[in-house]
């Protein structure tokens, strides 16, 4: 699996870290638990190496440019060196690899010619698409991605969506050939994310919030995508009471975006990235989770809300119409009003009940999706390529 933009051992939530990461940790550790070995591809930010990280599953930080951080926009430059190292690690590793797997468009851009040149199958994940991007809220990508993405979509041998949304994109605005699509979704790790009285506790506790008040998550990476600014406006129509907690840290370039956020003011909190263990508790204690991404191939954090007992608001659109139930594990905004997100914050929040009930649907929407489940969908994919 090669993930050349963003390690994923990376916290999510920081720099360019999100949901790809924690997609390539849990289908890698459960791969593993069915034979197969797994071997991690990044780009080293440091001293080259390399290190197990459970039983069958290795990190290989490999060099490629200078040793450090890179701007996304200057790691198309070095996808070349990247593609070489993992061309060496390849040979050196005795027997072949049996499929290559690469996460996200530059690290597919790096490894279609060791792929093609070793005569190995190529699977392509993309996890978030230039063309998806553009054609739902207008964002202007690097002018070399939107072709790069057409190209790897015609010459991967298989294409991994995570939902039918994106499998729709892929086919209709990256021309893939719908014969190499495969739909898996990702999952959730059901033990971490779940309800508990212990992080309610705890998280009123550590943030200083009376236990009275209900708290509203919002999670993910601080981005104008992710529009984090439409939940702060909501929060400032809605019913007084509810406080708003934010976990994640500004995508680089987007600090500028951070800063506005903060001047409006409110009942918001802004507690940066969170580990896994600490991201559960906040699921866990908040009543809502509002998710106002403007687009999202899948939705991994509505999973994990779900997993915790948390229902969701989100909008109606893109990957969220599948990872979001609406009136199950929460509820869908046709809008992207923020009067409108108020009121369904109000709804939940003014009606206990009605709140209990979809706290418990959420937790059952949840449990079939488990990583387990997308690892075996994918090993199926992995062997009928062999």
């Amino acid at each position: 699996m090669v993930s050349l933009h963003s390690s994923p051992v990376t916290q999510p939530g920081s720099g360019d870290s999100g949901g790809m990461n924690v997609a390539i940790l849990g289908l890698a550790e459960q791969l593993a638990r069915r034979g197969a070995t797994v071997d991690l591809l990044t780009r080293a930010t440091g001293e080259p190496g390399e290190r197990e990280l459970s039983p069958g599953v290795t990190l290989h930080e490999l060099a490629a440019g200078p040793r450090a951080v890179l701007a996304k926009e200057e790691l198309a430059g070095v996808t070349d060196e990247f593609g070489e190292a993992v061309a060496a690690l390849t040979g050196r590793r005795g027997p072949r690899y049996d499929v290559i797997h690469a996460h996200y468009w530059l690290s597919g851009l790096a490894v279609l010619p060791v792929a093609l040149e070793l005569g190995l199958p190529l699977v392509q994940s993309f996890h978030t698409l230039a063309a998806m991007k553009n054609a739902v809220v207008g964002t202007s990508e690097p002018e070399r991605r939107l072709p790069t993405e057409m190209f790897l979509a015609n010459q991967a041998t298989a294409i991994v969506a995570g939902s039918a949304a994106e499998a729709t994109a892929l086919i209709d605005l990256a021309r893939a050939p719908a014969d190499r699509v495969w739909v898996i979704p990702p999952g959730v790790d059901l033990d971490l994310f779940a309800p508990s009285i212990m992080a309610i506790e705890r998280v009123h506790r550590e943030l200083g919030i009376d236990f009275d008040r209900p708290i509203i998550a919002v999670v993910g990476r601080i981005q104008p995508l992710k529009d984090q600014e439409l939940a702060i406006r909501a929060l400032a129509l809605a019913r007084p009471g509810p406080v708003m907690v934010i976990a994640g840290e500004a995508t680089p370039g987007d600090e500028g975006y951070l800063q506005s956020l903060r001047e409006l003011g409110g009942e918001v909190r802004f507690v940066g990235a969170l580990s896994r263990e600490r991201l559960a508790d906040l699921l866990a204690a908040a009543s809502i989770t509002v998710l106002p991404s403007q687009s999202e191939t899948y939705g991994i954090v509505a999973l994990e809300s779900a997993a915790s007992g948390t229902p969701v608001i989100a909008y109606r659109g893109s990957g969220m119409l599948e990872s979001v139930a609406d009136g199950v594990s929460g509820l869908l905004v046709d809008s992207r009003e923020p009067a409108n997100w108020a009121a369904s914050i109000d709804e939940l929040v003014g009606d206990p009940e009605r709140l209990a009930a979809l706290s418990a649907s959420a937790r059952h929407h949840a449990e079939p999706y488990t990583w387990a489940a997308s690892a075996t969908s994918l090993l199926a994919l992995y062997e009928s390529l062999r």
